[in-house]
């Protein structure tokens, strides 16, 4: 099979960490600044960084509302820490004028495992990741207060909800791509190979 074209919104975060993981899991890894480069990818990542900075670069570069079609049409999409709150239904905690993309019927409380200063990490287990829990980074990261019928919580850390999929589309709290295990980057490579297939 075809080695899939996977971009990395790369308006702000942690994007060239993902870039590594998503060439070591055999895919073929671009940036994404534009709509028409969106338009090339199968598939795309959102990084970690700053949710509320990241919407409003996505309507400054005119990526928003071709985010949202891309989305509902049914491209795969892996968001990571600020990635889960942009592709959260809902919102608590967040800017009144935060804009999401939507894709996962969830509620994603913003910062919820505290200040950059409480970062952490932990091993997760994370249901469809073979070998074990994955070492998860926790950097002011957001988590699941609540998931829809559709939804389908893959991890729960501490009590809370850390990992969601629901269809084409996955969620993390935690930054599998700063750990060097890229087991969370190959099932996201799959998802998308079995879209393309």
């Amino acid at each position: 099979m075809s080695t899939p074209t996977i971009g990395v919104l790369a308006l702000q975060g942690d994007v060239r960490e993902h870039l590594v993981a998503l060439a070591s899991a055999d895919a073929l890894a671009r940036p994404v600044r534009r709509p028409e480069e969106l338009a090339e990818v199968d598939g795309l990542v959102i990084p970690g960084g700053e949710s509320t900075t990241m919407s409003k670069l996505a309507v400054i570069f005119g990526l928003l509302e071709p985010l949202r079609e891309r989305v509902r049409a049914g491209m795969p999409v892996y968001g990571t820490c600020a990635g889960m709150i942009m592709l959260a239904d809902k919102l608590l905690d967040g800017r009144e004028d935060q804009e999401t993309l939507g894709g996962i019927d969830m509620i994603v409380r913003r910062n919820a495992f505290g200040r950059q200063n409480e970062s952490f990490e932990a091993r997760v287990e994370v249901a469809g990741v073979e070998g074990g829990p994955v070492e998860g980074v926790f950097i002011r990261a957001p988590w699941v207060e609540s998931v829809g019928a559709a939804a389908e919580i893959l991890a729960v850390h501490d009590g809370h909800t850390v990992a969601v999929r629901q269809g084409n589309v996955l969620a993390t709290s935690f930054h599998p791509e700063l750990t060097g295990d890229h087991r969370v980057h190959e099932l996201f490579v799959e998802m998308v190979r079995s879209t393309r297939s």
